[in-house]
């Protein structure tokens, strides 16, 4: 027979070998959860350097691209614009503010900037730079004026038109042409734009009359409608066919009587239109 003493000794000896079981339990279970939370650590710092680093490197090329392109647009401006005599500073200045590789197809981005013509659908183009300047500065803009374009196309010239006027009008006979134009240049914020679906030969009658017209695209003769609504002292600018050639002409209004101009050849896509129709906003 056991004593009391020998009983209690040894329920305590298995208590403690208990105690000490769960120790060792304990400690190989914080080890493992440990490593498991050192290893998953491990894996999401590696995962964060990776993400950071992916990030920076896409920042960076966005970065270099966008510094590219308004590098491309600055040397546009000194070399094909400056360089041939455009000497309207704010006409400069718009064009080396403006994105001009937003207005053409995701294609023709890289070659913006180039000194020609470049496709925008529809058998539509976006005229050279330089050409864009030209017709803007021969418009004698001062900041005040209402403008009438004819032909909006991409939206470009009459972006930079919206830097030179206080209100332009674009009317664009392609609908699919006028809305992209007028969803882009809200977009870019021009908000002194705004693009109406219509035959540009018949100009526009409710914002009549204009202190300048300019036509994009090249007309068989002036349309009388855009002489009709031109304000007097003002200037249409635009590219006619004359035996066989396209000639860019200034025309002032001076009481009452036009004086015409010859600025040069030129060379333009055909002025779509000529049947009578209403244009509508």
């Amino acid at each position: 027979m056991h004593s009391f003493d020998e009983e209690f000794a040894g329920e305590r000896g298995r208590r403690n070998l208990l105690l000490l079981a769960a120790a060792n339990f304990f400690v190989i279970i914080t080890d493992t959860v440990y490593q498991i939370s050192f290893r998953n650590a491990l894996l999401c710092a590696f995962a964060l350097v990776v993400l950071v680093g992916s990030r920076n490197s896409s920042c960076r090329n966005v970065g270099s691209e966008e510094e590219k392109l308004r590098t491309a647009r600055l040397q546009m401006v000194d070399q094909q614009l400056r360089q041939r005599g455009i000497r309207d500073q704010r006409v400069l200045q718009a064009m080396a503010e403006i994105p001009r590789h937003l207005f053409v197809p995701a294609a023709w981005r890289s070659s913006a900037y180039d000194d020609r013509p470049l496709p925008i659908g529809e058998e539509q183009t976006i005229s050279q730079p330089y050409i864009v300047a030209l017709m803007s500065e021969s418009l004698l803009l001062s900041g005040e004026e209402t403008v009438l374009e004819i032909g909006t196309g991409s939206g470009y010239q009459a972006a930079v038109l919206s830097r030179l006027a206080r209100r332009v009008y674009s009317i664009e006979i392609l609908p699919n042409l006028a809305e992209t134009a007028r969803e882009r240049l809200a977009n870019l914020g021009y908000d002194n734009v705004t693009v109406i679906v219509g035959d540009g030969n018949y100009g526009w009658e409710p914002g009549a009359p204009f202190d300048a017209i300019i036509v994009t695209a090249a007309a068989p003769q002036v349309p009388q409608a855009l002489l009709d609504q031109l304000a007097e002292g003002g200037r249409l600018v635009l590219p006619v066919s004359l035996e066989g050639e396209q000639h860019l002409l200034r025309l002032r209004k001076v009481k009452g009587n036009i004086i015409r101009e010859d600025l040069g050849l030129v060379q333009f896509v055909p002025l779509v239109g000529g049947s009578k129709r209403e244009a509508n906003q």
